[in-house]
């Protein structure tokens, strides 16, 4: 049997609790890169739809540098879409959920900010250490990942409850994971 520690029941208390407090909100991000693909799809009806079910009633989209997406209109969602700013950290501060990219930027400052992290993998990219990141943090109990196609379905059946909170402030620690992920000796 697992045992949670006090720092792991409050932050579950948290995410748990933030949809009753009125924070139906979930925030998308794909950093300073383009990942069109991602922003089209979130800003479907397919997506939004699932979204509004699961209780959310604004998403906040961050293209970077791709292009407009379409937005379709779903009753209940109110959709908000932005290329850059100079921080996101307000967005991930007041979002419910985060769907991001997998680039480790936007991971870590979302999880350093003990948000729910659901990191979409580009497939669409050759030698993706993208997926490695989060691959291990998912085995590490801190995200869940998906692809683009299997977005709705994973929106459906993962507990973002479950999630363990992100050990905070061992900049050191990443990196010796960094070099241990790349096999880089020094």
């Amino acid at each position: 049997m697992n045992k949670l520690s006090c720092t792991d029941v409050a932050f579950s208390r948290r995410m748990s609790s933030a949809r009753k407090r009125g924070q139906n909100s979930v925030f998308v991000t794909v950093g300073t890169t383009q990942f069109e693909k991602l922003t089209d799809y979130v800003c479907s009806s397919a997506v939004l739809k699932t979204l509004a079910n699961l209780g959310y009633r604004k998403v906040v989209v961050q293209i970077g540098r791709g292009r407009d997406p379409s937005i379709d209109t779903v009753p209940g969602i109110e959709v908000e879409v932005y290329r850059l700013k100079p921080s996101i950290t307000e967005d991930i501060r007041q979002a419910s959920l985060v769907i991001s990219h997998a680039g480790a930027g936007s991971c870590l400052e979302t999880l350093a900010a003990n948000k729910p992290l659901l990191v979409v993998i580009n497939d669409d990219l050759m030698n993706n250490h993208q997926l490695e990141l989060a691959y291990q943090l998912n085995k590490d109990g801190h995200l869940f990942y998906c692809t683009v196609s299997t977005l709705v379905d994973t929106l459906h059946s993962v507990d973002f409850s479950s999630l363990k909170p992100f050990p905070p402030g061992q900049p050191h620690k990443f990196g010796q994971f960094m070099d241990r992920l790349f096999n880089i000796n020094n």
